[in-house]
């Protein structure tokens, strides 16, 4: 079967999941309510230094909305044989999960430019003079867009090879809210290379480390295609 019905056949399956709509709309209400928050606390701790972070400051949680978007939309695939049903449909394996992350990244691309967008609307409004200009907001915004896409494929690619959308959330959203920020305090710039923070230096208006707005983007690619790579072999060798 060629790829664009496959894709077609996809995208109906996902858009029917309510919790990948409710998911969806976690990243926008957590990214935009957080940040808001952030801002707005006079006793947050707000960075004056660095505005861009301070309006985006949301993302951190955003992303764990994203994961389980990516997570929740694959790991449906591995409960009641349903699996089975849709390789039988498409034999091609490596085909149907090429159609499956992009029908997973679309919608999720979608909703995460326009929460980059909406974020800098009311992180300029909430911070005024002190918020961040429009042209590092509006990079801000597409990296915000990237990053929640990025990461929402990593947890893809991870839940194909674990199998497991329970497995992939209990390793995940601890790694993001604990263990990422616990090796970033040991560590010397190791921190900087792991998923979660590269492609988080976009959102901010400077920066110390050896990664730079796109260069971090870069690395989370990389991790979200080195893990979508080993789910495709996980699908490919593995049965159904």
């Amino acid at each position: 079967m060629p790829f664009v019905p496959v894709l077609h056949a996809e995208w109906i399956k996902v858009r029917t999941l309510r919790s990948l709509l409710a998911g969806l709309a976690a990243i926008l209400v957590a990214t935009t309510a957080l940040s808001a928050l952030f801002a707005s606390s006079a006793d947050s701790g707000v960075d004056d230094t660095d505005p861009l972070y301070s309006a985006f400051f949301g993302v951190g949680f955003g992303q764990i909305a994203a994961i389980a978007v990516g997570t929740t939309a694959l790991s449906s695939e591995f409960r009641g044989g349903a699996l089975r049903l849709t390789l039988s449909a498409v034999p091609g394996r490596r085909r149907w999960f090429a159609a499956k992350a992009t029908a997973i990244a679309l919608p999720v691309l979608a909703v995460s430019l326009l929460t980059g967008l909406v974020t800098l609307l009311v992180g300029r409004a909430v911070l005024g003079s002190a918020g961040p200009a429009w042209g590092e907001g509006l990079r801000g915004a597409v990296g915000c867009g990237l990053h929640l896409t990025l990461m929402a494929l990593f947890a893809t690619g991870l839940t194909a090879v674990l199998r497991s959308g329970v497995a992939t959330l209990s390793l995940l959203i601890p790694f993001v809210l604990i263990v990422s920020f616990v090796i970033g305090d040991m560590s010397s710039g190791v921190a900087d290379f792991l998923p979660d923070r590269a492609g988080q230096v976009a959102l901010h208006s400077t920066w110390d480390g050896s990664l730079g707005p796109w260069s971090g983007l870069a690395v989370t690619a990389l991790w979200a295609a080195a893990a979508l790579l080993a789910g495709a072999w996980s699908i490919q060798r593995r049965d159904a």
